[in-house]
């Protein structure tokens, strides 16, 4: 991807992509839902579906069934992180680069897909 990621991408942009491929991250929300962010250099990049809305997903094998066939391999797993605020601690949210840092890492398996 020779330019820098728009704010947002639908699946059909991303597929359209060039390497080297950004970086998954598979953001876990409240409830089960889970949406993902694509990283590239300093930018970050919200999947989004056809009418701009982020696109989500119910577990991390439907992400794998999306993105595997566009050649990615993992993304890593980050939680919200808002818990700290809701108690009132005046603890800095976290960065992209260390939620990517001590995420956890999830594989995209295409041959069980």
């Amino acid at each position: 991807m020779s330019s820098p990621l728009p704010a947002h991408l639908t699946l059909d942009e991303l597929a359209q992509c060039s390497a080297p491929l950004p970086d998954v991250e598979v953001h876990g929300l409240d409830r089960g839902w889970y949406i993902v962010r694509l990283h590239q250099d300093n930018a970050v990049s919200l999947l989004t579906d056809q009418s701009g809305e982020a696109q989500r997903f119910t577990g991390t094998q439907w992400i794998g069934r999306a993105l595997a066939p566009l050649g990615f391999t993992h993304g890593t797993l980050t939680w919200a992180d808002a818990a700290d605020e809701m108690i009132g601690s005046d603890v800095p949210s976290v960065s992209a680069q260390q939620r990517l840092a001590y995420g956890v890492r999830v594989a995209f398996n295409q041959t069980s897909l």
